[in-house]
C-alpha cells in the first residue's frame, strides 16, 4: 500500500500546502517541520512557478518571489530530501503546473521526484484526457497522481477521475482560485461528496477556502480529509512559524472532535 492511502486509511487527515523556498528554502523547511510537528498528516509542497493560473492573491504572491529568487525544482527535491530524511512516514505530494515537468521531461522529473522523497503529485492543469502519459510514468515509479473534482463536475467526469486519481480525489469546494473563505457553500458541499463517493468508492479531501477550525469541525463529517494552503501560505510569508503552528493545532482539533 502506497504512503498516501495508509495514511487515509488510519484516519481522516490534515493535509497541509506551503510553498517550497518561500520567503527562502530555509524558513520553508521551517515551515514544513512546524506544520508536521503541529499535527499535519501529509504536506503538499508548492513547486514555484510563474503563472500559476489556480491559486489567489496569497500563493500568487509565494510563487513570484520564489519564482524571482530563482528557486527551481530542483531546489525543492533537495528540499523534499531533507523533510523526508526526517520525517519518513509524512507524506510528500509535489503541487506542480505541468510546464516544470515538460521542460524537465516527464520520466526525469518522476525519477528526481521519487529520489527526493516525493510520494505523489497534484498537477491542477493537467486534465485527465492528457495525462496518461504523466500518470504511467509516475505510477511506474510508484508515485500517486491525485486529480481535481469541482462544484460544476458532472457524472461522467466524476467516474473519469475515480478511475484515475491514486489515494484520494481532491474536491475543490468553490469555484474559482483558492483563498480563504468565511464560509463555505455547506449543503451543495456536502451533496458533493456524497455524490463523488457513491460513484467513485474513493477518499475525497475537501480543499479552497478551508481556513479555520469551524471550517475542519464541519467537514469532518463530510469530507475523507481536509487541505489547507493560504492560511498556512500567509503565516509562512511572515515567517511566523508559532502562528503556524497555532492554526495547525487549531484545525486539526476541529477534524478530530
Amino acid at each position: 500500500m502506497k504512503l498516501i492511502e495508509k495514511v487515509f486509511e488510519n484516519k481522516k487527515p490534515l493535509i497541509c500546502y506551503f510553498m517550497a523556498g518561500y520567503p527562502s528554502i530555509e524558513k520553508s523547511f521551517e515551515t514544513a517541520k512546524a506544520l508536521i510537528e503541529s499535527g499535519a498528516d501529509i504536506l503538499e509542497v508548492g513547486i514555484p512557478f510563474s503563472d500559476p493560473v489556480a491559486d489567489g492573491p496569497t500563493i500568487q504572491v509565494a510563487h513570484e518571489k520564489a519564482v524571482k529568487d530563482g528557486i527551481t525544482p530542483v531546489n525543492v527535491f533537495e528540499l523534499t530530501k531533507r523533510i523526508k530524511e526526517e520525517f519518513p512516514n509524512v507524506p510528500l505530494i509535489a503541487m506542480t503546473y505541468y510546464n516544470p515537468i515538460f521542460v524537465i521531461g516527464e520520466e526525469k522529473f518522476c525519477k528526481l521526484a521519487k529520489e527526493a522523497g516525493i510520494d505523489g503529485f497534484i498537477v491542477p492543469d493537467l486534465p485527465p484526457e492528457e495525462a496518461e502519459g504523466f500518470k504511467k510514468i509516475a505510477n511506474s515509479y510508484n508515485l500517486s497522481t491525485v486529480f481535481l473534482l469541482a462544484p460544476t463536475s458532472h457524472e461522467k467526469r466524476i467516474k473519469l477521475i475515480g478511475e484515475v486519481s491514486d489515494g484520494f480525489i481532491y474536491y475543490v469546494s468553490l469555484t474559482g482560485i483558492t483563498g480563504e473563505r468565511e464560509q463555505l457553500p455547506w449543503e451543495e458541499l456536502e451533496k458533493k461528496v456524497i455524490q463523488i463517493k457513491k460513484i467513485t468508492g474513493k477518499k475525497v479531501a475537501v480543499g479552497f477556502g478551508v481556513s479555520k477550525k469551524e471550517h475542519t469541525q464541519k467537514l469532518s463529517d463530510i469530507a475523507d480529509g481536509v487541505i489547507v494552503g493560504s492560511a498556512v501560505v500567509k503565516l509562512q510569508g511572515k515567517g511566523d512559524i508559532e502562528g503556524i503552528k497555532k492554526l495547525v493545532k487549531e484545525l486539526k482539533e476541529g477534524l478530530e472532535s
